[in-house]
């Protein structure tokens, strides 16, 4: 055997690594049920590439030193043979009618979904498992009827576990957990948009069979999940379903289509289905808050209650530095801020901060790792979201532990910059604001001609948040840019507009400075200051020679200023007129 070989079989087992983790424990190989058997015997199942194949944590038990770690048992991702190949040509032919599915009449969709679902039936798993079927069947979910997609669901239901741990079968349980949020707000209301009875092709009886409402598959999906929770935030095809899951829950916006940064997809995940003609489910109802069951809400709360005293502290910090289960754990952390939850003594917050919440007193094992946290790529966007949900309290005890003297130094860092930018944006009072200001003070004009203004937006942000700091503010700008008399400050607009000092700006040619980005958005917010805190800005403005100010509206950045001069709500109508003259 090569030494390719050798390596792919040490992969596989993890033996040795395994029995070293005091903090994993092992699941049981589950066994694939007689009815979920391949119905055709010509293929045989592939083999499953089990070098990354995961361990689960223990959520069963909070005592370290009991979990068993000899044990190699682990649960694979489903595998139900090979699709026929005739099957997978005809659905592949129905591709094309799916990616544009424009028919002459409703009945003719009818018929056409009827004839897919009845040529694939008794192959549905192993089309989930399928890298071309499952992303057919995505398409076939959207153009389907709600009977349709319970019974698809239902068929999930005895091999959930291994499914959702599929790197295929995953997206497809995906796109059928948004369609059922979809279709669970009307279920809630008891309206349904489901076709007649006689649409769907019926069993040879012409019986159809009572399936489970959207409403009962999520219930039992949430009580086959919760066993497997930590295994499944680590696992990277199951994690997405996760956060998905709570969303739908908790009746929360789950896609906002103007903000993609809100996609549950990621960019590679959004970039394939787009290469494939796939489509986004971009329905009204998934971007704003649903009306959710009261037995859901009360899932949720079993749920967040179980897994915050079921994760022990060395898992639940492991999960702030990981790529695949940081996202999972914050959004956890969101559902408990807003149950008042978040910072109860032995929360899972209180576990990933080392105790902070319940034991606040000096700890250098604790002030260690999370000052390397807050430099951690991973870690620090973690922490970004704890700035946002922390109490006053919590928040003062952040910044005088670990950023109060640092803040210069870390605001330079290439990535712990952001974690300071999230600080700053979420002062809790205008005490905690003002602090902050003092201390950036020194620091603005390396920020601002550093690339790093981003620091600087973020106590504006407050500042407008707030309504206070203004003073403090404008004048921590004029000590960045190097203004010092009166009369230099008529040049304010121009050194934040072109993001430059003032001595510099006096020796230069104005026709070739070219505008900056972040220096318009910095105007901007700046005009947004409560009470008189736009009038340094605006006595910039009209000090300039009007030429200059025209050439301003043919710049993409320099009429955003221009826009926002006009749009402040802080801006006298008078002065608005006199901008417009």
């Amino acid at each position: 055997m090569g030494e390719d070989g050798k390596r792919k079989t040490r992969r596989g087992k993890r033996g040795g690594d395994a029995k070293k983790q005091k903090d994993i424990d092992v699941a049981t190989e589950t066994v694939l049920p007689a009815s979920l058997t391949a119905p055709s015997a010509e293929y045989t199942a592939p083999p499953m590439d089990s070098g990354d194949s995961l361990f689960y944590f223990d959520t069963g038990s909070k005592d370290e030193s009991t979990m068993n770690v000899d044990k190699e048992d682990k649960i694979s991702p489903a595998s139900y043979g090979l699709v026929n190949p005739d099957l997978q040509s005809y659905l592949k032919n129905c591709e094309t009618m799916l990616d544009d599915p424009k028919f002459e009449s409703i009945e003719d969709r009818i018929i056409f979904v009827n004839n897919i679902y009845e040529e694939m039936k008794g192959f549905e798993l192993q089309l989930t498992t399928d890298h071309e079927g499952s992303r057919i069947l995505e398409k076939l979910f959207r153009i389907s009827s709600e009977y349709q997609i319970r019974r698809f669901f239902s068929l999930m239901r005895e091999d959930t576990i291994r499914l959702v741990i599929h790197r295929f079968s995953s997206h497809t349980i995906q796109t059928l957990l948004l369609l059922s949020a979809v279709a669970l707000e009307r279920e809630a209301h008891g309206e349904t948009s489901d076709l007649a009875a006689g649409a769907e092709i019926e069993g040879e009886d012409e019986v159809r069979t009572k399936m489970p409402t959207f409403e009962e598959l999520l219930l039992e999906l949430v009580n086959t999940l919760t066993p497997q929770w930590a295994f499944l935030m680590a696992n990277e095809y199951a994690s997405h379903i996760l956060r998905v899951l709570l969303l739908v829950l908790a009746g929360n916006p789950i896609e906002d289509q103007s903000n993609p940064k809100n996609s549950i997809k990621s960019k590679r995940s959004a970039k394939y289905v787009e290469d494939r003609n796939g489509e986004p489910i971009n329905h009204p109802s998934l971007s704003i808050q649903r009306k959710i069951p009261d037995s859901l809400t009360e899932a949720l709360d079993q749920l967040l209650k179980t897994t915050d005293s079921s994760i022990n502290d060395l898992v639940a910090r492991g999960f702030t530095t990981s790529r695949v289960g940081s996202p999972v754990l914050q959004q956890m952390l969101v559902l408990q801020s807003k149950k008042g939850t978040l910072e109860q003594p032995g929360s899972l917050l209180d576990k990933c901060l080392l105790n902070l919440v319940s034991d606040p007193t000096e700890n250098a094992r604790r002030d260690s790792a999370l000052k390397l946290m807050i430099d951690d790529i991973v870690g620090s966007h973690f922490l970004q979201k704890v700035m946002e949900l922390a109490s006053p309290k919590l928040l003062q005890t952040l910044f005088e532990r670990y950023f109060c003297g640092r803040l210069s130094v870390l605001s330079m860092h290439p990535i712990s910059n952001f974690v300071v930018q999230s600080l700053l944006s979420n002062a809790k009072n205008e005490r905690q604001l003002k602090t902050m200001i003092a201390e950036i003070q020194p620091s603005v004009g390396t920020l601002l001609f550093k690339q790093r203004p981003g620091v600087v937006r973020s106590l504006l942000d407050s500042c407008i948040r707030l309504r206070a700091g203004s003073v403090e503010i404008m004048n921590a700008l004029y000590s960045g840019l190097g203004i010092s008399a009166l009369d230099e400050r008529k040049e304010l607009i121009n050194l934040l507009a072109f993001l430059m000092p003032y001595k510099e700006f006096v020796n230069a040619d104005y026709d070739q400075l070219p505008f900056r980005i972040q220096g318009s958005l910095i105007i901007q917010l700046v005009l947004q200051l409560p009470g008189d805190g736009h009038e340094p800005i605006m006595n910039s403005f009209f000090a300039q020679p009007p030429d200059r100010m025209y050439s301003w509206c043919k710049d993409p950045s320099g009429s955003r200023i221009i826009e926002a001069i006009i749009s402040s709500e802080h801006i006298p109508l008078a002065t608005k007129r006199q901008v417009l003259d």
